[in-house]
């Protein structure tokens, strides 16, 4: 029998300020009450029926008594602080004059914290009130702020540049912008930061939810909505991320970040359907996000992980992304990925560095200049601040992802670092750094001394962003508030597991678990035939067709259409707002079905435009999109409600002579299955049940009637007798003879007209409208018709006809650009790659960043055009394809770094050189060649095969046996490496005295080294950059086989060391000359590659290096060893000491 019970001492226990006091100043909360209360448990027993009232009694008083300390806590340390007149907090206590945005919506946030765990109490003597009214009177506040830059968020829709973006600070006091004598470098002077925008937006949806009323008028609901716009496009914005210092150099650049891109994806989830007006709202104060611009947010930040962005490996702004409050994925891969290369990279014994070679806060930097000089950050590596806010990131992490071991253990090492002020609050310090006298010790033994804390985070100074850290993990651990009251909306759970958002808005959900989409999604298809004779001709192979008027009262749109609608959405004229931007409607738009003023909407995927650009004349590439949109919806949908793709099939496309490929399709979408995808086709009226509908009620009756839409019409015609395609005229295969109209360019313009009367071939019209129009303009008019007008017409007929070479020089005249081309330059550049565009011998434009369609076009025609005008658009289909390619096949691009357009083109003539040679050789001739315009005159969807055959050499190389030289010749064309071949030539910089050099191009150690580290992308592309000064592909290549030797030779011989620079020329030219001797070649002619060469003597080297290069790699590689041994034994080389920390520096992060 248990022995006797004392209830009162329970009581004492529960109720002693002294020893909730003392538990909650010693860091642990209260964690020897919940000790108390485990031991009542024990002790209970059915004799003692009172128990369980007095421990609920208990209970309630100890949490009446933990709230009401938190609730002193957050007066003190955070409310205190707060400006009672704009509502914004100060980044730190002492600064009574800049207000910070982010460090105001994470005190927001902890006040709402502390507001929701007192939401359990039945009196809370109002301080619950108070508590919630102080967080609404900040995010006001910061709106407030913002309001008064309308005109930037109006300007950054169209243009996302530095200038035009919400700034990220104000006065405290009066909200205004703040002019630069009042900044400091460390607030940063960069505002361009999309993460606030979209932590904001978080954070507005999770208090509305909670019952805030936050948001007041209409107007204000139209500036959220552009704040949706703001952020929509940070896939593609070049932004200075959390740390407002851009990349890890801090000088000035901005650089794409994926914490930026992953947040901006959470807002976009968070906000979308959100009614800002809470329960009491109407359906014009609901919020409507572009599922597309959501997906390639998605897609890019997932692409982009574990990296922070390309000059930082790893960064502690991935935590609060990863996880609370954004949990921008929920691939359980991709985060344990990305947060353990965070805690290897970056944790600390004080906290986590920001990221590697971070000066900020370091006893070196200094504290006068804004900006570093080249080659600084090299000072701080191994002496980085530590932050400790980012145990508590971990803390909270633990908490929301069920992990109390990683909550302990973030607790045992934040507890020493903790201060106290006079009152035996707990202060969270900014940063630790190493101090002066202990900075050398600290590099040579990493994590052994002493580091000091900053004054910022002291009992005098408090860092205000810390403090709500704090309290918001300690009243998650201490079950004060529970994971659903801090985020009401789920986003720690993947979609399909959040509850089920009622209303008649689509929602990122899906019904069944597999990744976050539905495992066995169905992508429902309507076939629309354009006319009654084509439905008629299809439906006798099987394939049944709706027409426009069959699908009635459901319209059919053009996407155009749509873009005219939600150009309304967000329009405000007190703020001068326009509304959406007139941005196309992606693939998962249109696969919606919409409600707009009573009326049922579908509209037709994009391709299936009539394009001003030549591509959609290609039947064989619509097939190939076709098949490509459709996987593309059922892979990345993730809305309620099945997709709904409208294919319209047009009586041009029967004309066609692969038309009979798009029915071959239409008949595997009829069996329910195209290559795993399942597939539903039907008639509209009985899918729109299982469809997903948006209702557009945003739209007013008069709005609508104004935008005077015009629906896809049914063509009428009196006879519909087709019966099957032998039925139908198809387009004969045409031919023109070649006629040069050069000689017209000294001619009058009366002449060039009356030639152009009598001028019957559509190359020929083309040549002279062109000699016209850079003679008149475009809008030079004959007989009523501009010069424009005419050379589209010409196009047009041209492309009915295939006659590829016509169109593609009708497109460049008129200096015309692939649709939505933005995207797919992003993709490659998040993928780690970088683009060029430039003809061959010329100037390479590097497209290193996101790019508008403007901006591309500018670079095209002014940099490609001028030298030749073809490959403008060449250039711009294989940016198309190398884009579409490398988000499905990302392998195909290994050991490209740089992808170079130009040079991309180049293999594929080389290639098709190779075929030509083997043809004419099995027909016994040996003297002819390709056309010099066969690549002009092949189609697109050719084109795309051809580079497609190219990219994937290695895997039929050996199966068509492919010459060593027409292999090294496609390899180095399309800047190839093979693997580990950057950390190679890093440990052959690393052996060297001054360097490497290359065709007069110089890579110098010091410089190189101290600047950059091996895991950079800088240093990846200043090797790249020695590369490219070679002119022949198969040259290239062999200098990238040389220095995988140069490295294999120095890491087995650790003790070599060259005395010089490795001029890799000379190692070429001596192994040159070992094969010559040794093939009995050219012993007469002795030539050295780096002394300067008249005309004959390097028409002999180049073919010598071709022979060389025909060689088999058993045999070059021998030869090329031999070369560098040779050049060690005369002296290149010295035998000293290799640096300690070699090893460590050439590993790859």
């Amino acid at each position: 029998m248990l022995p006797p019970f004392d209830t009162s001492m329970i009581l004492d226990a529960l109720s002693s300020s002294e020893s909730r006091r003392h538990a909650f100043r010693s860091g642990f909360g209260t964690g020897s009450l919940m000790n108390v209360r485990a031991r009542v448990e024990r002790q209970s027993s059915i004799t003692e029926p009172d128990i369980e009232s007095i421990l609920k009694v208990g209970n309630y008083c100890d949490t009446v008594n933990q709230l009401d300390m938190y609730y002193g806590l957050v007066k003190r340390q955070l409310l205190r602080h707060q400006s009672p007149t704009t509502g914004l907090f100060p980044a730190q206590a002492h600064n009574k004059k800049v207000g910070s945005v982010r460090d105001s919506i994470y005190c927001a946030a902890a006040v709402w914290a502390l507001y929701q765990a007192y939401r359990r109490i039945d009196d809370d003597r109002g301080k619950s009130y108070e508590l919630g009214q102080s967080a609404v009177k900040c995010i006001r506040g910061i709106l407030s702020c913002w309001f008064r830059e309308t005109s930037k968020v109006e300007n950054f829709k169209s243009s996302q540049r530095v200038e035009y973006a919400l700034h990220t600070y104000f006065d405290l006091a009066t909200g205004a912008e703040l002019s630069s004598e009042e900044f400091t470098f460390k607030e940063g002077k960069n505002n361009l930061q999309i993460d606030v925008i979209s932590l904001f937006l978080v954070f507005l949806v999770q208090m509305i939810t909670s019952g805030l009323q936050i948001i007041y008028t209409s107007d204000e609901i139209f500036f959220i909505q552009n704040l949706v716009y703001y952020v929509e496009r940070a896939y593609r914005t070049p932004d200075f991320g959390m740390w407002a210092r851009g990349s890890k150099y801090n000088e000035g650049k901005p650089e794409i970040h994926a914490s930026s891109i992953g947040m901006a994806k959470a807002a976009l989830e968070a906000i979308n359907g959100c009614n800002l007006f809470g329960d009491r709202g109407c359906a014009n104060s609901v919020i409507y996000v572009d599922i597309d611009a959501h997906n390639r947010n998605r897609s890019i930040f997932e692409t982009m992980l574990p990296k922070e962005s390309s000059s930082k490996n790893t960064d502690s702004s991935l935590l609060p992304a990863l996880s609370w409050p954004c949990f921008a994925t929920h691939d359980e891969m991709s985060y344990n990925q990305t947060k353990a290369k965070i805690v290897k990279k970056l944790k600390g014994n004080y906290g986590f560095k920001r990221f590697l070679r971070d000066g900020y806060g370091t006893i070196l930097e200094d504290k006068d200049r804004e900006f570093y000089t080249e080659g600084e950050t090299k000072n701080f590596e191994q002496i980085e601040s530590e932050w400790p806010i980012f145990y508590l990131f971990m803390i909270i992490d633990g908490v929301f992802k069920g992990l109390p071991d990683q909550v302990l253990e973030y607790q045992k090492l934040l507890k020493p670092r903790l201060k106290r002020d006079h009152l035996g609050d707990p202060i969270v310090p900014k940063y630790f750094f190493v101090p002066e006298d202990s900075v050398e010790y600290e590099r040579q033994d990493p994590g052994s001394q002493f580091r000091q804390s900053s004054s910022e985070g002291s009992p005098s100074d408090i860092f205000l962003w810390g403090q709500a850290m704090y309290v918001i993990a300690d009243l998650l651990t201490e079950g004060l508030v529970h994971i659903n009251e801090i985020d009401l909306i789920r986003r720690y759970l993947p979609s399909y597991n959040r509850p089920r958002r009622g209303g008649r808005y689509s929602a990122f959900q899906s019904k069944y678990a597999s990744a976050g989409t539905a495992s066995d999604l169905v992508v429902q298809v309507v076939l629309i035939a354009e006319s009654m004779r084509l439905q008629a001709m299809m439906a006798t192979y099987g394939i049944q067709t709706q027409t426009p008027h069959e699908v009635e009262p459901v319209q059919i749109w053009p996407p155009g259409e749509l873009v005219k609608v939600y150009q309304n959405l967000g329009v405000s004229e007190s703020f001068n707002l326009t509304g959406r931007p007139g941005r196309p409607i992606g693939a998962l738009g249109t696969s919606k079905v919409y409600r707009i003023c009573g009326q049922t909407i579908l509209c037709y995927p994009l391709i299936f435009e009539v394009s001003e650009f030549y591509l959609s004349h290609d039947m064989s590439l619509l097939i190939d999109d076709i098949k490509t949109e459709l996987q593309f919806v059922g892979r990345y949908w993730r809305l309620s409600g099945r997709p709904t793709v409208c294919i319209l099939i047009r009586e041009e496309h029967m004309r066609d002579p692969q038309f009979k490929e798009m029915i071959d399709l239409f008949a595997l979408l009829r069996n329910g299955s195209l290559e795993g995808l399942k597939v539903r086709t039907g008639r509209l009226q009985n899918l729109i049940s299982s469809s997903c509908i948006e209702h557009l009620d945003f739209v007013s009756d008069e709005d609508f009637e104004r935008l005077n839409v015009q629906p896809f019409t049914q063509l009428k015609h009196e006879y519909i007798g087709y019966q099957s395609l032998t039925d139908v005229p198809t387009a004969l295969k045409y031919t023109e003879e070649d006629t040069d109209f050069s000689s017209f360019v000294d001619k009058s313009t009366y002449d060039i007209l009356e030639a152009l009367k009598l001028t019957t071939t559509f190359k020929g019209q083309a040549e002279l409208l062109a000699i016209l129009i850079r003679r008149e303009g475009m809008h030079y008019q004959i007989e009523n018709k501009s010069l424009r007008d005419r050379m589209i017409d010409v196009k047009r007929r041209a492309g009915s006809v295939r006659i590829w070479s016509v169109v593609r020089y009708c497109s460049s005249i008129l200096e015309q650009l692939v649709d939505s081309i933005s995207p797919f330059i992003t993709t490659v550049l998040v993928n780690g790659k970088l683009l060029t565009v430039g003809v061959i011998g010329k100037e390479e434009i590097v497209l290193d960043k996101p790019m508008t369609p403007k901006e591309i076009q500018l670079v095209l025609y002014k940099h490609v055009a001028p030298y030749d005008l073809m490959q403008a658009v060449l250039q711009q289909e294989v940016l198309l394809y190398c884009g579409r390619l490398i988000a499905t096949n990302p392998e195909l691009f290994s050991g490209i770094l740089k992808i170079r357009i130009g040079w991309v083109l180049k293999a594929v003539e080389l290639y098709l050189t190779m075929t030509n040679d083997e043809e004419l050789k099995m027909n016994g001739n040996t003297n002819g060649s390709p056309s010099q315009d066969s690549l002009n005159e092949r189609s697109p969807s050719e084109l795309r095969r051809l580079i497609y055959k190219v990219l994937t050499v290695k895997e039929w190389a050996s199966d068509e046996k492919l010459s060593p030289l027409h292999r090294r010749q496609l390899e180095g064309a399309l800047s190839r490496v093979p693997d580990g071949f950057y950390p190679k030539v890093w440990l052959v910089l690393s052996k060297t005295l001054e360097g490497i050099n290359l065709q007069g191009h110089k890579i110098d150690k010091k410089a190189t080294t101290t600047n950059m580290t091996l895991s950079e992308l800088n240093f990846r592309l200043t090797v790249e950059d020695m590369l490219s000064k070679c002119v022949n592909s198969e040259y290239r290549q062999i200098i990238v086989e040389l220095l995988c030797i140069l490295a294999t030779i120095l890491e087995r011989n650790p003790e070599l060391q060259f005395r010089c620079q490795v001029d890799l020329d000379q190692l070429i030219s001596d192994a040159l000359q070992i094969f010559l001797k040794d093939t009995g070649f050219g012993r007469k002619n002795s030539l050295d590659v780096t002394k300067k060469q008249s005309s004959d003597e390097s028409q002999l080297f180049e073919t010598h290096i071709l022979l060389f290069c025909s060689a088999p790699p058993s045999l070059t590689n021998g030869l090329l060893a031999r070369a560098v041994v040779n050049n060690l034994l005369k002296g290149g080389v010295q035998e000293d000491a290799i640096e300690n920390d070699f090893a460590e520096r050439c590993q790859i992060s």
